[in-house]
């Protein structure tokens, strides 16, 4: 398998799990450096090696009364401070070609995420930043159907490539995880991470929003490492049930400690 290196972190192959989490979205400066630190902690607490993640911006919202966050300047901005206060790699998500240079200048890993995975000029365009890739599958897209995107990024001389199986649409406004597909796309040569936080959303289940079901993350998680994953994808925020952006499928900074340590014990385990 290639190995994916992210500053001082290596990912794939036999490599510890790593762990990546932050809140949705970038909400405010505060929330982001105070969620980052604490998560930090609680990962160094279990020796998992943390990147964090928050998006500028949320520009796949069903409703045009959705927060969307700062946007990319001053989203960027917040996270070039977690970057350097906390001394952490940063992922964050792109939704137009125009934002991909801005953000290869601060993130360590272009996410490209599940609705545009299949949008080839944006796929191109990050992967010749020569940065790490971390595409979402498409909650429409079988496993298989990942190989020829991830022959896109590998076209352009780049294979710092992460996948990462965040659920399949199963009936209206309703996902779900088939485990199979860790193991397929694995074989594809590359590191795959298992977002648990969208594998639980409910797209459009609240009307003008997507819902979720938190209380299935902690399970998808224990279920993801024992089957064999390479990284787990979460979102954290102090207060869900307050959150700006998809509350309901985030899970509370309260109770990332035992997770993390059920998800350790499981992964000395295996």
């Amino acid at each position: 398998m290639q190995q994916v290196k992210i500053k001082d972190i290596v990912i794939g192959g036999r490599n510890q799990l790593v762990l990546i989490a932050g809140p949705c979205v970038i909400e405010s400066e505060q929330l982001c450096l105070e969620t980052g630190k604490r998560i930090k902690e609680i990962a160094a607490k279990f020796g998992i090696p943390y990147i964090f993640k928050s998006s500028f911006d949320k520009a796949n919202r069903l409703s045009i009364e959705s927060f969307r966050g700062p946007g990319v300047k001053k989203g960027l901005e917040v996270l070039k401070k977690v970057k350097d206060r906390l001394k952490l790699p940063v992922l964050t998500d792109i939704h137009c070609q125009k934002e991909i240079d801005d953000v290869a200048r601060v993130a360590d890993i272009i996410q490209i995420p599940a609705f545009l995975c299949r949008q080839t000029d944006i796929v191109l365009a990050a992967a010749k930043t020569g940065k790490a890739v971390n595409i979402k599958k498409g909650q429409f897209l079988a496993p298989w159907d990942m190989l020829p995107i991830v022959k896109k990024i590998e076209a352009t001389g780049n294979k710092q490539i992460l996948i990462t199986e965040r659920g399949v649409s199963f009936g209206y406004n309703n996902l779900v995880t088939d485990f199979r597909s860790l193991a397929i796309m694995r074989d594809f040569g590359y590191p795959v991470i298992y977002d648990a936080a969208h594998s639980v959303q409910l797209p459009g289940g609240q009307g003008k929003s997507s819902g979720g079901q938190r209380q299935f993350v902690e399970g998808l998680s224990r279920a993801a490492v024992a089957f064999g994953c390479d990284g787990l994808f979460l979102e954290v925020h102090p207060h869900p049930d307050k959150a700006l952006c998809d509350g309901p499928n985030m899970i509370s900074l309260k109770d990332l400690e035992k997770l993390l340590k059920q998800i350790r014990k499981i992964e000395e385990a295996v």
